[in-house]
């Protein structure tokens, strides 16, 4: 019996890539290598900024595999290929401002039982058993931005409350949905994504114990390598 594989879809190959690109820098950061600390300085600047205000980064993003063509796809698109760069550059640019000064990691994988979605981060930033209504605000409203450039500019403000409090988020997925947002119908579908995952924030327990919005956040150990 042949299984017959199911093409990468052009929001898949967005995901991977970012995955790619965010663990590379991030291990490179964490190891205090200078290339990875001055990208990710130079990629902060962006933060919350259209693709084409910074040529300057397009150096540091590197787009060349959206152009190759993997087994079983297609070529993408002149469309597909102008969303799917602005979906990388935005997460990429949060990435770089989220993980700033911070001692670990914080791009995480999303998965069961560890949940890292965009939605989830934000109810982790809640007390256990509360809804904090300025923080899910936020959330609100960057669901409700008419544009990629006004929703960047809105995550960007979550990004720099999760840094503050040390929670990690999937900033992969984020691309993925960043991409999905472009397209017509593609923002009510990033919403629902971004409120399930808001209800499934929690983590599973490891020790038969509950667990909390901070128990198991990473060390919140601020270095000051990059501060400036």
């Amino acid at each position: 019996m042949t299984t017959v594989t199911a093409p990468v879809t052009p929001r898949e190959r967005v995901v991977r890539l970012a995955a790619g690109h965010i663990a590379a820098l991030q291990r490179g950061y964490l190891e205090d290598r200078p290339h990875a600390v001055a990208a990710l300085a130079r990629l902060r600047r962006g933060a919350g900024r259209e693709a084409g205000q910074l040529p300057d980064l397009w150096a540091l993003i590197d787009t060349g595999p959206l152009h190759q063509t993997p087994d079983g796809a297609r070529p993408l698109s002149e469309n597909e290929l102008i969303r799917a760069e602005d979906a990388l550059h935005v997460a990429l640019t949060l990435y770089a401002l989220h993980q700033q000064s911070r001692s670990t990691g914080m791009y995480q994988a999303d998965r069961p039982g560890r949940r890292r979605g965009l939605g989830a981060a934000v109810r982790r930033m809640m007390k256990p058993g509360e809804i904090d209504e300025p923080v899910h605000k936020r959330l609100v409203r960057a669901g409700t931005s008419p544009d990629l450039a006004v929703l960047a500019q809105r995550l960007r403000d979550i990004v720099v409350l999760l840094r503050r409090e040390g929670i990690e988020l999937d900033h992969a997925q984020l691309a993925g949905q960043l991409y999905a947002w472009q397209w017509p119908g593609g923002a009510d579908t990033v919403r629902r994504e971004w409120g399930r995952s808001f209800h499934a924030w929690h983590d599973k327990p490891t020790d038969g114990t509950s667990s909390s919005a901070s128990s198991d956040t990473t060390s919140t150990t601020e270095t000051d390598k990059d501060a400036s």
